[in-house]
């Protein structure tokens, strides 16, 4: 039996997370953390679809190796799972100082947030839950 609450409560914090990141892009904040939060809301985004069916959520920052664990319930084409892998760059190259590590441009974090609002809503979608019964 689906576990609907659950993956709204996930659902809920990847679009608070995913506000954030609008609020953040049209201020011209920093990228490197509004790339961090980005790949936050996705992974939530993705943990929900975990959340709904039951299954265990795993502590992985990894979206695609979270990814895998959904892709009976969502299909994703290479240009979708090249997005989470650039994203999944933002939680394990920019959280923390690194030599030469490489900021993301703006056209890199809009092309990231593009994607991510696509998917929320096609996951919504896919779970019948929608953002109003979020807000």
């Amino acid at each position: 039996m689906p576990n609907k609450q659950s993956a709204k409560e996930w659902l809920e914090k990847s679009y608070h997370d995913l506000n954030g990141v609008i609020i953040l892009f049209e201020a011209n904040h920093y990228t490197d953390t509004i790339g961090y939060v980005l790949q936050q809301s996705l992974e939530k985004l993705l943990k929900s679809i975990l959340a709904y069916d039951n299954k265990k959520i795993k502590k992985s920052h990894n979206l695609i190796e979270i990814y895998e664990m959904v892709n009976y319930r969502l299909y994703l084409d290479e240009d979708d799972i090249r997005f989470l892998a650039i994203a999944t760059t933002y939680n394990t190259k920019l959280k923390y100082p690194t030599p030469h590590k490489k900021i993301p441009s703006r056209e890199e974090i809009k092309e990231v947030l593009d994607f991510t609002e696509k998917l929320f809503n096609d996951v919504c979608q896919i779970l019948d839950i929608y953002k109003e019964d979020m807000l």
